[in-house]
């Protein structure tokens, strides 16, 4: 299982575009990928007591 807070799209932006593509080809044959949107389950905490994100 691999996570990420970024689209696939993306990758490209942070890896060279044939990094990213080779990568992607590898990672996503044989695979699933389930896009969740929303607000983050982790910084719930956070926006209830007003805290800034760091």
């Amino acid at each position: 299982m691999i996570t990420s807070n970024k689209s696939i799209v993306d990758w490209g932006e942070y890896l060279s575009d044939s990094v990213a593509s080779a990568l992607l080809d590898r990672l996503l044959h044989h695979s699933y990928v389930i896009n969740i949107k929303g607000r983050s389950y982790r910084i719930k905490d956070k926006l209830k007591t007003g805290e800034k994100d760091k």
